[in-house]
């Protein structure tokens, strides 16, 4: 047999060994994973320039069993940052608290103090600014005998003033079994006393009326009668806590009409409530109050599905869901949400096919083109590869799709596209192409650099060089949005598991549909060319689209890693370009520079390496200045937009990621757009950017609103209009339209 061709060599070690190199990686795209980065080490004080959080424990007669053990998280907030209530309000995220401990000991719930109202325009937030801690109790087992209790917590909050930063830290403390840790008691006592009492119900009760909620409550401390109070109901989105609300006390009875939310998904038929004396502005809990389970006497009116943000199919879809989730009595699948799962799929088909035509893709086209054009005249081996394609393509969708959903399932707040928001996959990817151009441009060969016996596996096995070029076509097209794709993954992350991963794996068919119609189309495959020296300068030609994919992983990279990390690791790619080139030499040469390249690639690694996968502290937002004098891109927060909103400004929301190309493509092209500029300034739109390149739990959050879990959504909203939703390729056209609207 004749030794392989350097095209043969390029398609089949390529694939194979590269594509197996992205299948290793999938587990490091979780946020808090890297290739260079080991678990965070815990601490018992995490400090910021927002907030300082510590970890304190009180056990005043030991960590025993029957005997009293507090744990919980201060936070000391700058002046004017805040972070939130169990119910934050119109905007925000509550602190959460994930502990780990020993057999034998578990964890309660937090013990949340009294929040204070933090009033935003017509809008209102609930939290906590000054110093507050979030006590949780820890019950010892009677089971439990070791001499002490490790303690780790891994908490996540939302800090807050005029803009949000997500904050995160990893913990750790022992508490020993015997002899008492009282030293923090003074903190667990101001918390105690700045929680709410729990006081039985009594004849209190809630009334719900067309667009009101009645409350009339009795039995509260004699002290407070009249007095205005504060009411913190724990259901979210059930009131609009910054609408103006009547009250009165008829002797010891207070009776109160606060605004339903219109758009409210919950009809409880008892409600966990919070009723306190209001207070001025002040720092640290709020005042003392008490907590009631209050019976809801009445029907409550139909809510209003939140206007413009999914389609009302899809609405339908997530409120079964929700329905589903809380009643574990709730009867099967209705019509309405089969049909919603009906179109969810269409959308993916339709999204993976449009995928194609995306500029991410198209460094893979290279790969698939000589791919058909050796197989042309061999129509089994041509079906074969079409069809372990379309397998490694759908199964890699899944495989992305179930790792999302288990991440989400585990309490992060994540999105498609997750994974490049971890350094370290977007520096292996970098690595990849790295590669995969030099080979293209015929720097090396991989027969010579790599084993005879892998060299050779593609002889034994055909179809697994077009299983792995499906898998390296999955990671090049993962960062990628298309149309139809955005309201069927929304839809996905809301479904049970099976009909989640059925809309990936639709949308991995999609993607390989066109490559599986053509390889058993004969009438396509005779349209190729025939194999030729046309081959070989194609291949080096295509060098270039893949050296481009690595600017633009280096451009992502510096957005995360900053410019230290962008310069790592570029030393690093050139160090392993000269170690692959070393490597195809002969004789002696080979033996001494592959040695020396070798170990110099070792050692960047171990100086500099870190640097590639360590982000950088959050850089302050950015005001990006538009070719229209006075219009200019704002950095995006909840509290900026409901400020804007509330002013009656247009509000233009462009939920954007450096690694998305849809995103980048868009924003040279119709947002820069002189004309649809013009009509931006005309209807005194604000412009704001919510930038998703780095893990953000509030941007998360908002597409979840919107029933997006990916990026580019364009969003408009105006106060007392519905939300307008764009494509995501956008178009001159459908912009000025949308702006035309309002």
């Amino acid at each position: 047999m004749p030794p392989p061709s350097p095209v043969d060599s390029f398609r089949h070690a390529v694939p194979r060994v590269l594509g197996a190199l992205l299948l290793a990686l999938l587990p490091f795209a979780a946020p808090s994973q890297g290739l260079l980065t080991a678990t965070p080490t815990a601490q018992t004080v995490v400090q910021s320039d927002q907030a300082r959080a510590e970890l304190l424990a009180h056990a005043p007669e030991g960590a025993t069993p029957g005997q009293p053990v507090w744990v919980g998280l201060q936070i000391t907030h700058a002046p004017e940052w805040h972070t939130y209530w169990k119910n934050s309000g119109d905007s925000g995220l509550p602190t959460e608290l994930q502990w780990t401990l020993p057999p034998g000991v578990t964890a309660g719930a937090i013990a949340w103090p009294t929040p204070r109202k933090f009033p935003i325009g017509n809008l209102a937030n609930y939290g906590y600014d000054g110093t507050v801690l979030l006590p949780v109790p820890l019950t010892v087992g009677p089971g439990f005998a070791g001499d002490h209790i490790d303690v780790k917590l891994y908490a996540a909050w939302l800090v807050c003033r005029k803009e949000c930063i997500p904050e995160e830290g990893h913990f750790a403390l022992r508490i020993p079994a015997r002899g008492s840790t009282a030293l923090n008691g003074a903190a667990f006592d101001a918390s105690f006393k700045a929680a709410p009492v729990d006081q039985p119900a009594r004849d209190s009760h809630v009334a719900p009326e067309a667009k009101a909620l009645a409350v009339s409550l009795a039995g509260l401390p004699a002290a407070w009668r009249g007095r205005p109070l504060e009411f913190f109901p724990e259901a979210t989105g059930l009131i609009e806590p910054g609408a103006a609300w009547s009250q009165a006390w008829e002797g010891e009875r207070w009776t109160a009409r606060v605004p339903l939310s219109p758009y409210r998904s919950d009809s409880p038929a008892r409600l966990d409530l919070v009723v306190a004396p209001a207070i001025p502005p002040g720092q640290g809990p709020g005042s003392p109050g008490v907590r009631l389970d209050v019976p809801v006497q009445g029907t409550w009116p139909a809510a209003t599905p939140l206007p413009g943000a999914v389609p009302a199919a899809l609405q339908a879809a997530l409120d079964a869901n929700a329905a589903r989730a809380t009643d574990a009595a709730a009867p099967p699948v209705s019509s309405a949400t089969a049909l919603s799962l009906g179109a969810a799929l269409l959308g993916a088909l339709l999204g993976g096919l449009i995928l194609n035509l995306m500029p991410c893709v198209f460094p893979v086209l290279a790969i698939k083109v000589t791919a058909f054009a050796r197989h042309a005249d061999d129509r089994h081996a041509l079906r074969a590869n079409g069809i372990a394609y379309t397998a490694g393509v759908v199964l890699s969708f899944t495989a992305l799709g179930a790792l999302l959903l288990v991440l989400r399932s585990a309490g992060e707040q994540l999105g498609w596209g997750f994974q490049l928001q971890s350094p370290a996959v977007v520096a292996a990817l970098a690595v990849l192409f790295t590669l995969i151009g030099l080979n293209l441009a015929g720097l090396f060969e991989f027969g010579r650099v790599l084993p005879s016996g892998v060299a050779n596996l593609q002889a034994k096995n055909p179809t697994a060089d077009a299983f792995l070029t499906g898998v390296l076509a999955t990671a090049i097209a993962s960062p990628c949005t298309a149309p139809f794709m955005g309201a069927s993954l929304g839809l996905a992350i809301g479904l049970p598991a099976g009909q989640a991963l059925a809309v990936f794996a639709t949308l991995g068919l999609g993607m390989a549909l066109p490559y599986l119609a053509a390889s058993w189309v004969p009438a396509v495959a005779r349209a190729l060319p025939r194999p030729g020296a046309w081959m070989e300068t194609f291949r080096r030609f295509m060098a270039f689209p893949m050296f481009a994919t690595v600017v633009w992983l280096l451009w992502v990279l510096g957005q995360q890693s900053g410019i230290d990390g962008t310069a790592a690791l570029l030393m690093l790619l050139v160090a392993l370009a000269l170690l692959v080139w070393a490597l195809g030499l002969r004789g002696r040469s080979r033996a001494v520079l592959a040695s020396l390249s070798l170990a110099g690639l070792i050692w960047l690694g171990w100086a500099i390496g870190p640097n590639v996968t360590r982000l950088q502290e959050t850089p302050p937002g950015e005001t990006v200045a538009t070719a229209v004098s006075g219009l200019n891109w704002q950095p995006w927060n909840p509290q900026a937009q409901a400020a804007l909103i509330a002013q009656g400004r247009p509000v233009f929301v462009d939920f954007t990621a450096a690694w998305c190309v849809t995103c980048q493509y868009n924003k040279r092209t119709t947002l820069a757009d002189e004309s649809v500029l013009g009509d931006l300034a005309g209807k005194n739109v604000a412009l704001l950017r919510a930038d998703w390149t780095r893990r953000d739990p509030a941007v998360t959050a908002a597409l979840a609103e919107l029933g997006r879990n990916g990026v580019p959504v364009y969003a408009i909203y105006k106060k007392g209009q519905p939300i307008q939703l764009l494509s995501e390729v956008l178009s001159v056209e459908e912009v000025r339209e949308a702006l035309a609207r309002l």
